[in-house]
């Protein structure tokens, strides 16, 4: 497996998400959570099917990648909170909730998805994971 396809698979990204720190856990039935208490139990929910916590039957192939589930995810709570853990610009993610605040679900994860892609979050994840090992 070479270092970019390392970078796209979910299980790189299970793993990153796993070791970033937790957000505060909020009660049980909170908008935006599933059956979750914090985003990072919904990412790491969402990105293992086997834990049956999700709300719909995933299916994981070898095709499908970090990016993909990354541009699937109709929660912007989630994409903010990884992009918030993983060390993206505060002032890009501000810009980012601002611009997610008034519209439908699917139209405030791609108002996220705009201003903070894939790559952005792809880059911030491989920085703090240096910085960790470090």
């Amino acid at each position: 497996m070479t270092l970019s396809e390392q970078h796209e698979s979910i299980r790189w990204l299970y793993d990153k998400i796993s070791n970033l720190p937790s957000d505060a856990p909020v009660p049980k039935g909170t908008p935006g959570y599933n059956v979750y208490t914090t985003q990072k139990d919904h990412w790491l929910g969402w990105l293992n099917p086997s834990a049956g916590t999700g709300t719909f039957q995933r299916k994981t192939t070898p095709e499908l990648q970090a990016r993909n589930v990354f541009n699937r995810i109709s929660e912007s709570l989630m994409l903010l909170w990884l992009a918030r853990a993983a060390g993206v610009r505060k002032e890009l993610i501000e810009q980012a909730a601002d611009a997610s605040a008034s519209t439908s679900p699917r139209g405030r994860c791609k108002a996220v998805r705009r201003l903070i892609p894939w790559s952005v979050v792809e880059n911030a994840l491989q920085r703090k994971a240096q910085q960790n090992a470090a």
